[in-house]
């Protein structure tokens, strides 16, 4: 299949274009680089912006399947500029649908359901807490009422290391807290007791390749393991004992607290993930005490970091 990944050079697509093309599909990757100074792999790779129709439309036009990871993502980084938010999470979105007929697999967020008690489906009432998560409620509607075949999934906190080239995100929870207990000898935990679905960022590629040549359409959560950050801390600190975990009941900004069930995804698309908690902390250990990664504070690691630099804001 002809398969156009936007957004192909960032985080999710590293490892997500080597399975495609391991898979045998002619990939072609277009992306902005905007966390990234080059593009190294062997595929066909075009520079440009999703905001920019006129250099997108020739490489839709191309496409059998376009697999849709550009946005603005993470909170911090969709309130720097609302306007480039909605533009690219969203606007981008409209002209993907007018311009393209064919299959369509997006990234949404389970962000979507803010703060809920319980086991939460793809049924589940949406409790959008920022402007990122209102942006993927918009685009899922915007792609559910087109006539293309569209798999959605709704993915949960990412973490773990992705590919060769692409860069860590170290505001990323379970990533930062590694690196924080090895580097500094500690972890602050704000309460600790609000729920996040980890998923490993390979495990995107698990789910959305198959997805490539299924006849699948819908909505679908997407996580490997529920747990709470205290619980996730407390994992860290089975591989890095020496760690002092701080718990502070005082309040965080972040009042996302949420639990999901990936059964649909497990029965109708057959989904089981391959990497779980303690391996990804273990490789993003490793990472950093062999210094892989000497500097933890290079901007492009963190999504607003990043943004405020190509903005222009302090």
């Amino acid at each position: 299949m002809k398969v156009l990944v936007v957004g192909g050079a960032g985080y999710v697509g590293g490892h997500l274009v080597d399975v495609a093309t391991e898979a045998g599909h002619d990939i072609r990757v277009f992306d902005k680089l905007v966390y990234e100074d080059a593009y190294l792999k062997k595929v066909s790779f075009f520079y440009g912006d999703v905001n920019d129709s006129e250099a997108l439309l020739p490489h839709l036009d191309w496409a059998e399947v376009v697999i849709w990871l550009a946005a603005v993502v993470g909170d911090p980084a969709c309130a720097l500029n609302p306007q480039l938010t909605v533009d690219t999470n969203v606007e981008a979105v409209k002209t993907l649908v007018a311009n393209f007929s064919g299959r369509i697999i997006f990234p949404s967020t389970c962000s979507v359901y803010g703060a809920q008690e319980g086991l939460l489906s793809e049924d589940s009432p949406f409790d959008p807490l920022s402007l990122y998560a209102e942006t993927k409620i918009a685009a899922e509607k915007v792609l559910l009422e087109a006539p293309n075949e569209t798999l959605i999934f709704r993915l949960g906190t990412l973490y773990g290391l992705s590919d060769t080239y692409s860069r860590l995100r170290v505001d990323l929870v379970l990533n930062v807290l590694t690196i924080r207990a090895i580097r500094e000898g500690n972890m602050s935990v704000f309460g600790g007791k609000q729920y996040r679905p980890l998923l490993h960022v390979r495990d995107v590629a698990t789910a959305m390749v198959p997805g490539i040549t299924s006849s699948a359409t819908g909505v679908f959560n997407l996580h490997g393991e529920n747990m709470t950050i205290l619980q996730l801390a407390e994992k860290i600190q089975e591989q890095v004992p020496n760690a002092v975990l701080k718990i502070s009941e005082s309040t965080f900004q972040d009042a996302r607290n949420y639990a999901v069930s990936s059964e649909k995804a497990q029965r109708e698309l057959g989904f089981k993930p391959q990497w779980n908690v303690s391996e990804g902390i273990a490789e993003i250990a490793t990472a950093v005490r062999e210094f892989r990664i000497p500097d933890v504070n290079v901007a492009r690691f963190s999504n607003v970091a990043a943004l405020k630099g190509q903005l222009g804001v302090k």
